[in-house]
Parts: structure tokens; sequence; C-alpha cells
């Protein structure tokens, strides 16, 4: 059959994604979208859209009764599932296909048999696909640690832990458990060795119903925050010829072994002395799935579409060319536990040339919510060598101009670049190692691009509201043009401060005061130019309410104007803890109540935000004095959740526990 109307079950950049393919085929693109995303992107590239009431991904992108409806109502004749929500939910695509809608994956029967990783391990053992031997939790000893508990349903780091303590262990599996159960709706967990610096190299696989499979070489996506990819590239670097023959081999096998038919990844550990061993099969298109494309010259869901439709794939496999890198583009702060950040993204604006794509479900003006992940694009280049793959993403992302939310556009950049990276010594431990170097101030000089934020402050303050700028006059400093001004601004997210002080002269342009060095060149309130040393620099600013935004080459600025902006960190009383982002009070710790003894560093309250959980934990030993949070409670950023009294802490008391390390799943 022909598909000629297509609904998409997803949102985001990938529905987007899809769109274009869509577009390029001549075929009706359909969406579906939650109250919160009534205004997003994917909705206004869409053809057609269908509302699902509400806001939350289990009352809409998970409600597959609604987006079956949703497609017959719209007159689909076929459905995407795209990425994440139900993708890889086989009592969806069997519903799909009961309603008489084609099913853009692979059947139903791959999908159960891939879904748990506990079932999918015995099959591939079967198959002869090299494997790690599972650990029984409750005989693990001592010779098997370190462990690494996953969920035994879904992925992207959800319900997965890593144990090095054994008295650790029973309260990791009832934390992984929990999780998985509320992230997938099945709490089953298991153990395996953790492969200490081990690389996570994938294969992507394209298969027909007619026994045609392709292995569309390898990826390497090791580096990872919370278990969840930062930086994928194809193909995977340095391995030998005869792993990577292997890989393929194994891929192609496990294809084989459960009948698969579209797109599948086939994911794997490779251990530091080259052993591979099957991580498990994505029964979907991936993340990053552009890399692949970028190789060899492909559309995977343009094939999706061609197998679901029953087409043949061609019965040699597509030579690859080149390498390609990508890197996740978040609204979150990696200095700060990777917490995830919303709000009005402002500018989101990507350099356009030979060899870079970008992948998004933003335009500037959009709003980051509470309610998704929050990946806000994927910036992918292209390139003959992977250095030149390597050096021109980094250049597209500094280039880049993100205004609104923290970003890990800084982190991205700095990986890029790191030795490591550059080597391709890739492992799962990069950002363990690293992090706290890759996010330390950088090069530049913030003091320089506030002075550069003043000076266009000090321009926009002279210019007479109107249909057109008027001619730049010396306002309130006319009478005194010799005395110095000063301007306040506080660095973000670090709260360095930063004092500036300039003069207007008689001749209308303002100029630093005491700054040897430094003259400017031009300055309007959206640009500036100085010379620096000798070296001319240009800085574009951006102003929102008391935020500037600064934009220079190799670095890019936020600051806050002083005094207006307020830190409700600076109004409540020690100990308080208050939530670091907006999100839904999941639950409590065990017999939490005013009056209850806490320890320092014990996890006291769980909150959900953008599809993770963060920990809450008591700043000092102490007295739980005030508590204000309940599960099911929905808090903003800066909220005041509990407030801790430092002082001695008595025996044994309900809910006290060793101090643990800040969430990582």
């Amino acid at each position: 059959m022909t598909i000629t109307t297509l609904l998409v079950a997803n949102r985001g950049e990938i529905a987007c994604r899809i769109f274009r393919t869509c577009r390029d085929l001549g075929i009706t693109a359909v969406a579906v979208y939650s109250d919160a995303d009534a205004d997003a992107l994917h909705v206004r590239e869409a053809d057609l859209a269908v509302r699902l009431p509400g806001s939350a991904p289990a009352d809409t992108y998970l409600r597959g009764d609604l987006v079956v409806a949703a497609a017959l109502a719209a007159g689909a004749d076929a459905v995407h599932p795209g990425y994440g929500f139900l993708s890889e939910n086989a009592g969806f695509a069997a519903a799909v296909q009961d309603a008489g809608l084609t099913w853009v994956g692979p059947p139903v029967k791959a999908i159960e048999l891939m879904a748990s990783k506990t079932r999918a391990k015995e099959l591939m053992a079967g198959a002869g696909v090299p494997l790690l031997a599972p650990v029984d939790p409750a005989t693990a000893g001592p010779d098997d640690l370190p462990l690494l508990l996953k969920a035994a349903s879904g992925g992207g780091g959800r319900g997965m832990r890593i144990v090095r303590e054994l008295d650790a262990l029973p309260g990791e599996l009832l934390a992984a458990a929990a999780e998985a159960a509320s992230a997938f709706g099945d709490g089953e967990v298991f153990a395996e060795p953790y492969v200490e610096r081990g690389r996570h190299v994938e294969v992507q696989v394209m298969t027909d119903a007619y026994d045609t499979v392709w292995a569309l070489g390898t990826r390497d996506c090791s580096l990872q925050r919370r278990h969840q990819k930062v930086i994928e590239e194809a193909p995977a670097p340095g391995l030998e010829d005869a792993l990577r023959t292997r890989l393929h081999d194994a891929a192609v096998a496990a294809a084989r072994a459960v009948g698969y038919r579209g797109a599948g990844t086939v994911e794997f550990l490779v251990s530091a002395e080259g052993r591979p061993y099957f991580l498990e099969m994505n029964t979907r298109l991936q993340v990053e799935h552009p890399v692949t494309e970028a190789v060899f010259g492909v559309d995977l869901v343009a094939l999706q579409l061609r197998v679901a439709e029953g087409e043949p794939l061609d019965p040699a496999v597509p030579s690859p060319s080149g390498y390609a890198v990508e890197a996740r583009l978040y609204a979150e702060d990696p200095a700060r536990d990777w917490q995830p950040q919303t709000g009005a993204l402002l500018t989101l604006e990507v350099p356009d040339g030979p060899g870079v794509r970008l992948d998004t479900g933003y335009t500037g003006g959009d709003t980051i919510g509470v309610h998704y992940d929050p990946m806000l694009a994927k910036v992918i280049a292209h390139a003959p060598t992977r250095t030149e793959a390597v050096r021109l993403l980094a250049g597209a992302l500094e280039r880049a101009r993100i205004h609104g939310p923290v970003t890990n556009r800084a982190l991205l950049v700095r990986s890029l670049r790191h030795p490591d990276f550059v080597a391709a010594r890739l492992d799962t431990g990069f950002y363990d190692r690293h992090l706290a170097d890759l996010t330390t101030p950088g090069p530049g000089n913030p003091a320089t691009a506030a002075l550069a934020a003043a000076l266009a402050e000090a321009v926009r303050a002279t210019i007479t509201p109107g249909p057109a700028p008027a001619p730049t006059r010396f306002g309130a400093w006319r009478n005194v043009p010799s005395q110095p001004q000063v301007k306040r601004y506080r660095s973000e997210p670090d709260g360095t401060e930063h004092e500036i002080a300039y003069r207007t002269p008689r001749t209308g342009t303002p100029e630093p005061y005491d700054a040897p060095g430094v003259r400017v060149l031009t300055a309007t309130p959206d640009r500036v130019t100085l010379e620096v040393d000798g070296v001319t620099r240009h800085f574009a600013l951006r102003r929102d309410r008391d935020r500037l935004y600064v934009d220079t080459a190799g670095a890019s600025y936020t600051f806050t104007a002083l005094p207006r902006f307020t830190d409700p960190a600076t109004q409540t009383d020690p100990g308080s803890l208050l939530a670091p982002m907006p999100g839904t009070v999941v639950r409590l710790a065990e017999d939490l109540a005013p009056g209850a003894a806490v320890e320092a560093g014990q996890p006291l309250i769980w909150l959900e935000a953008m599809k993770m959980e963060h920990r809450i934990l008591a700043p000092a030993s102490g007295t739980l004095t005030a508590l204000h949070a309940a599960p099911g409670h929905q808090v903003e950023v800066g909220a005041l959740l509990a407030v801790v009294q430092e002082g001695p802490v008595p025996g044994d008391h309900p809910g006290a526990t060793a101090p643990v390390p800040e969430e990582t799943a």
C-alpha cells in the first residue's frame, strides 16, 4: 500500500524531522499535541494537527488510544512513532494495526521479544551474540562489584544505577525499581557487571520483508551524562577491522533472530580490551540516526516508509563516505548536576553552511516547559575526515546564538576540543573524569563582555523611542560629561559580579572609565566593537528585561543587571531547601516530618522534572523544622520545600541514612 497521510505519534525535534521527509515525499503530515505544546514548532510545521487534552505525558503522548483515535480523525493511513513515548510499545503497535493503519516500525513480535532486556539477552545468547553474564543481586558478593542495575523495560538512563558497595545495593535496587516503575510502568530491574572504561558502540540495521539486512556501520556514543548520550559519531573511531566485522555480524544475527523489519539499532559495550558485549536492541529510530544518514547518504525515515509500504531494499548496502559527529544541545546546567532549565528561548540560531545540519523542535520565541525532555536541538557535522568533522561541529556550536535558559553549549564545544576526544580516547566515564575541568570558566574575559553590555545600555538610554532612532544625545550626563557612571552586572550562572565604570563625553559615544588598553570603535544598542590591546573584537548584544546576552568570538555571556534582580536564595533562612527547578514532588524520605533528625547529605525530597528525578539533600545535620512539600505538589523554581536547622543529631532516628552522592540517573 502507498502511504499518503502520516501521523507522527510524537513531538518536538523528531516530529519535525519526520515531517521534513514527508514534505520531500509529498506525504500529508499530521501532528498530535498536548495543551503544553499547543504552539510548539512541530504543530506549526504539520499539515494537520489533533489535540490530546492535558499536559503530562501520561495523559497525552503515552495514551495510545487517543493517538489512534487522532489518526483516524485526521484521515491518516499510517503512524510513525518516532522515538521515546510509545515507540517501543508492542501494545500500541498492535492497536495501530488493529485500527487498519500502517505501522511504520518493526513487527509487534520483534518489539515484544526485545522489550525486556532480560528476555532479549536470553534470545541473543541463542543467536550467538556475545553477552555479559547476569548477576543475581540476592547472592552478589564483593567479587561481583561494581554492578550496574538496569530497568528491564525502557531506556534513556532511567532506572539505572552503578553500585560499588554491597551495603548500598538494597537501597539502590529500591530506587532503581521505583524510577523504572514511574518511567515505564514496569519495576523489574536486573544486574550485570559494570565494565569500567567501556565504550558504547552500536550498529544501525535496516531490514525489509525479503530477508535483506543492512548493517549501516558503527556509531560511538560513549560520551554520556546520567547514562544518556551527549555526543555521537560515525563511524566509531579506532576499532580494528576484525572487531567491526564481529559487531556487524552480531547485529545482523540479532535482527534475523527476531524477524526484524525496518530501522533498528543493536547496542554493544566494548571493553578496554576490545571485547564486545550485547546491551540491547532498540526497536525504533535512534536520536543519533543523522550521523549514519550523513555517512551513508541515506534518509532512514524515507527507508522506514518504503519498508512499511512493502517495498524491498536494494540488495547492496550503500557505501560510506567521511565522518559525522552529532552534539545534543540541552537546556541544562552541567555545572549544577545537569539540572534541566526552563523558560523562554529567546534566540536559537546555528550558522548554516556546507556539512552542518540542525535538527530541532524549537525556534526563538518558544518556551521550554517542565513536562518533556530538555533537548533543544541536535547539531550534526559531516566532513571527509574525523578531524574536520569535529572542528566543523565545534565551530558551528561556538558561533551559535542561544539566548534564554542555561544550556550545555559551552560544555559541548570544550568536549569536542578536549585532548582525549580529539585523540578518540573514548569511554563512558569521560564526564566522570573531566566534568569539573570542562565546567570551569573558559577562555575569554567576562569583564570585557560586561563592559560592552554597559556601553550598549548607555547608548540605548540616549536614543529617543520612535519609528526610527534619533541622533544620540547626552541624556542624564550631559552637564557633567567627565563624571563616571557605574553599572553592575552579575554573570549567570556562576554569580560573579562586575562593576563597570564609563562616561559619556560630548561626542555622544560612551567610553570606558579607567580601562587602559581599551578603545571604543563603535557602539549601538545591539552591537559594540572594541579595540582591546590592539585587537578588534565585536560583541553582539540582546536585552530581555534585566538579562543581557553578549556573544563574541569564542564565548557567550549572560548577565543580570543589578540591583533590580533579586535572588530568592538571599531572602530565605539558613538551611532552607529550595526547589532548583519547576517540577512535581514525587516522594519524601520515610517518616519525614517536622522535628525529625536528619544527616548531612541525606535525601529528603524527590522532585521530578523534565523526565528526570532529582533528590533534594539535607544541607547539614540537624533537625527538620518545617516541611512544605508533599507528594503530588507542583512547585516553581525557588519554592521553599523544607527547612533544616543545623545542630547535633540524636542517635538512631527514623529515615536516617548514610550520606549519599548526588543523583546520577
